[in-house]
């Protein structure tokens, strides 16, 4: 019973269950339900009669019920029960409806990149992240090193800890054994964490913290800060290397840019790399991603304040025939991570975010469209902007 939160707002957001009849229902179906009669203490049951175990369940949905409107993912009208915005986010990415909440709470239009980490990692995914014996001696000298320091930290608090762990991995920081396995642990999890809160703040419509979010899911998966060259995603790019493309190169600053150089020069700048690291480097420069996006408003001359906005947005990858995608090149996120791409059409000046799509572009062409309600009458400068979740 104390997981039939998550599994309710599942099950209301799928609409099997419509209403707290239904959800009593639900329950009679489980292996919960057969326990309740053969241990009635445990479960705080004065009895196993009938009534008394339709009470309790009825009780049971009614508090748990209450717990979900509180967390704005349940609507409830006396009987009747509907999904709200927040409930369809949390079953969809699988993320507990308190997590949701706390986004929810905690998110603003002003939220930045040691904030957004700060709620990251009070999300209830982590409760299981415990504190060892005398680890709390451990974080606190780890702490001392963070760039982003912590406000009002609790070494012994598991929030605290996550904090650390993701700060230590974006810094590529070298961990002992225990703490190695539990930053992993993490970062299983963090990135659909991190889609959700994508999701949260979109429906907000704030576009800088859904951009500073997006560069976390870039962090998330290469184990790097958005201040970092962006070189560094390469092997063997060391920080003397990039100081020396940089000074000799100082147009050389994206993946894409290394592979516009002559090939002379390349060679050159990449001189201290052997044989083997250039061919690191070379299979991983090949795995980036080369799209063009372009762009059509759909019957612009009959726009109107109120009326829907769709705007095709056309894309093309340099595939070859029959190639298939691979995972992303993250050699420091612990496990294979698909690439995918968001798509917003938003407004800078007032930070506004009118559209958002999830793209993935596993094909040469792809078309997708983006839908959203006209701004009121005036004129609207709009960007189109086209973020990956796991690249610089």
């Amino acid at each position: 019973d104390h997981f039939l939160q998550d599994h309710l707002n599942t099950e209301i957001a799928t609409q099997v269950i419509e209403s707290k009849q239904d959800a009593v229902d639900y329950l009679t179906w489980t292996f919960f339900y057969r326990r309740i009669t053969q241990n009635p203490n445990y479960y705080n049951l004065q009895g196993v009669s009938s009534t008394i175990v339709s009470d309790h369940l009825s009780e049971l949905i009614e508090d748990t019920v209450k717990e979900l409107e509180e967390s704005k993912c349940v609507l409830s009208d006396d009987l009747d029960l509907a999904p709200l915005n927040l409930g369809i986010i949390s079953a969809f990415y699988y993320v507990k409806a308190s997590t949701i909440a706390l986004f929810n709470f905690s998110l603003t239009k002003t939220t930045k990149l040691k904030n957004l980490i700060h709620i990251l990692s009070n999300a209830s995914e982590f409760e299981g992240i415990s504190i060892r014996h005398k680890e709390d001696e451990a974080l606190q000298k780890l702490a001392s090193h963070l760039p982003l320091k912590i406000s009002k930290p609790d070494y012994n608090s598991t929030s605290t800890k996550v904090n650390i762990l993701l700060q230590c991995y974006f810094s590529r920081r070298t961990l002992p054994a225990d703490l190695s396995a539990d930053q992993r642990e993490i970062l299983l999890v963090a990135p659909r964490l991190i889609q959700a809160m994508v999701d949260v703040i979109s429906s907000n419509g704030w576009l800088e913290p859904a951009l500073a979010t997006m560069e976390l899911s870039q962090m998330i998966t290469q184990a790097m800060w958005i201040y970092d060259p962006h070189l560094r995603q390469l092997p063997h790019i060391t920080k003397e290397i990039v100081d020396r493309i940089t000074e000799e190169a100082p147009d050389c600053k994206e993946v894409s840019d290394l592979l516009d150089l002559e090939d002379d020069h390349r060679a050159k700048l990449l001189s201290a790399l052997d044989e083997q690291q250039m061919s690191d480097v070379a299979q991983a420069v090949n795995r980036f991603p080369a799209i063009e996006m372009t762009h059509q408003v759909q019957d612009p001359k009959n726009i109107k304040s109120g009326g829907t906005v769709t705007i095709a947005v056309s894309f093309s990858r340099e595939l070859e025939e029959e190639e298939k995608l691979g995972p992303v090149y993250a050699p420091h996120y612990p496990a294979e991570k698909p690439e995918a791409w968001w798509c917003i059409v938003a407004n800078r000046k007032t930070n506004l975010l009118h559209g958002i799509k999830r793209v993935v572009v596993t094909r040469p062409q792809l078309q997708e469209t983006i839908e959203f309600d006209a701004p009121e009458a005036g004129h609207h400068e709009l960007v189109l902007y086209f973020v990956c979740d796991s690249y610089f």
